[in-house]
Parts: C-alpha cells; sequence; structure tokens
C-alpha cells in the first residue's frame, strides 16, 4: 500500500532514483560524482580529512534519496571550495626521508611523524577563526591559524612577545576604553598635568613636579591614562611581554608559530590569535626533537 514502503530504503526504489537523479541532474550531477570518487580516493592524503569525503558521499546519496536537485547548487559550491585544498595536498607530499610536523585544526591536535611512524603527539589549541575590527575601519584582523605547508624557521627558548597592535585594540575594547598611540616625539598629555613619552627603551612618565617614572606594562596590565589604553613605540620594554609564550617558540614565518602557553586550559580549543598553542611541557619536548627546516603542514 502507499505510504507503508520505503522505497528509498530498498535496492529497487534507490536504482529508480539514482537513474532519475542522474538523468535531469544533468553534468553537474556527474561532476559531483567525480568529484565525490577524488575525495574518497584522497581521503589517504596528509591534508584530506576523511570526514570531507564521508559528508559528500552521504550528500549526494541524501539527494538521490530525496530526489533533490535543488541541493547540487549548494553541495558543487562546497565541492569546488574543497578542490583547492586536494590539490594543495596533491602538490605537498611529505618528506620520507626526515621527520615533519602534522596539525589538524579540527582535532586540535600536533603529531611529529618520521615516514609512517608517530614520534609524538599531543593537543593544541588553534586560531579562534574570529574578527577584529578598529573602530575607525582601517584596520581588520582575522584569527586564523593558516593552512597549507610551512617550515620551521627558527626556534627560540624563553620567547618574548611583542604584541602587535590588534592586542591593544582588543584590550581596549574590553574595558570600554579607546586608545592612543604613544609616538617618538609625540608626548601624550595627560589630565594631571603630565607627559607620558618614549625615552630609550622606555615609555615613561613624566610630572609636573619633575619626577620621573618608568612605566610598567604586561599582558592584562596594559599602560592606562585617562580612560585610553596606550600603544607603545615598537621597541620599547613595555612591548615586549614575557612568559605568555611560554618556555618555547618554533617560529613559523609572518607571525605564525608553535609556541607554549601561560594558559594551559586553553588547549585543545580553538581561541588563539593564529598560532599553534601548546602546554609548555610538551612544546619544551617538541622543541628537542624538531630541528630548523621541518616541514609543517596544517590541515
Amino acid at each position: 500500500m502507499k505510504g507503508t514502503q520505503d522505497v528509498g530504503m530498498t535496492p529497487s526504489g534507490l536504482t529508480d532514483r539514482t537513474v532519475r537523479f542522474f538523468g535531469h541532474g544533468g553534468g553537474v550531477a556527474w561532476y559531483l560524482l567525480g568529484g565525490m570518487m577524488l575525495l574518497t580516493g584522497l581521503s589517504t592524503w596528509l591534508f584530506v580529512d576523511t570526514r570531507v569525503a564521508l559528508r559528500f558521499r552521504r550528500d549526494v546519496m541524501r539527494m538521490v534519496a530525496e530526489d533533490d536537485v535543488s541541493l547540487l547548487e549548494t553541495v558543487q559550491a562546497n565541492l569546488q571550495q574543497t578542490e583547492q585544498l586536494l590539490q594543495e595536498a596533491a602538490d605537498a607530499e611529505p618528506p620520507k626521508d626526515r621527520p615533519y610536523l602534522v596539525v589538524s585544526l579540527d582535532e586540535h591536535r600536533v603529531w611529529l611523524k618520521g615516514g609512517s611512524e608517530v614520534k609524538f603527539t599531543t593537543q593544541v589549541a588553534t586560531g579562534s577563526g574570529k574578527s577584529l575590527v578598529q573602530e575607525n575601519g582601517n584596520s581588520t584582523w582575522k584569527f586564523e591559524t593558516p593552512r597549507g605547508r610551512l617550515v620551521v624557521q627558527s626556534k627560540e627558548k624563553d620567547p618574548v612577545w611583542n604584541p602587535p597592535d590588534w592586542h591593544f585594540v582588543e584590550q581596549a575594547r574590553k574595558r570600554g576604553m579607546t586608545v592612543a598611540r604613544a609616538e617618538r616625539g609625540t608626548p601624550i598629555r595627560t589630565s594631571d598635568g603630565g607627559v607620558i613619552t618614549a625615552e630609550g627603551s622606555d615609555l615613561v612618565k613624566r610630572y609636573p613636579d619633575g619626577r620621573r617614572a618608568v612605566l610598567d606594562a604586561t599582558d592584562g596590565r596594559e599602560i592606562v591614562a585617562d580612560g585610553r589604553l596606550i600603544i607603545p613605540p615598537l621597541g620599547t620594554n613595555q612591548r615586549q611581554y614575557k612568559g605568555v609564550l611560554g618556555t618555547r617558540r618554533l617560529n613559523l614565518g609572518n607571525g605564525y608559530a608553535l609556541h607554549g602557553t601561560n594558559q594551559p586550559d586553553s588547549i585543545g580549543r580553538s581561541v588563539s590569535h593564529g598560532c599553534i598553542r601548546l602546554r609548555n611541557e610538551d612544546i619544551e619536548k617538541l622543541y628537542e626533537m624538531v630541528p630548523v627546516g621541518t616541514p609543517v603542514y596544517i590541515y
């Protein structure tokens, strides 16, 4: 009787729907099938998450079962976005004669591999994916961990962080403040009659009575004057934060790195500003195992 048989689950019903689907789906449907096969075939490659292939296989089978061609454009667009990742994977075969690092953004995990052998693995924190727009609209920052092939360019013990401008904009916004940039040669006047100015490697405050005080700054304790959060000049001690990056750093270029953290509770989540964070005990182990020049594959 009509309504009592689930034809989408029977072999004959599914076959009929498949014929109809690929009949009126045209070239796009066959394109999707080819893409699905490509995804499945490359799912063992370094960058290709098997779940990507499973998702496209599921979407195509759902369209067949529901006889719904209207979903074709959506799935096709997703497939085209994935093709770029597949091409990068095909062009970035990992070395067979030396160790390399693999980072999964979805799984929040890093592996140090030598051939097919896993020499070390642990959890990491990765980019949040959030954006920060400066109030005047002149700058927009996107906090993402870059995907692709990078290389360990240098290594540091007890690294010092020189916070970029976005750090001060972000901190000011959290506190409901504006920002004021301290430029060399241009003092910032304060309401008590004093001035904040850069002198040598320090940002100092000079008071009306002639007193001079070297200002102190660290993460979460930035310099504030009259409701404004002060951005120190680059190169000053007030723009050098110790301990924020943990005990070790593996630099990947363009400001990105694998490094330790003073926030171990953040590990395993997408919360960083783009770098890959590890617990200090883990980055110390990795630091000893990973030489400069080691490839890093992020997917």
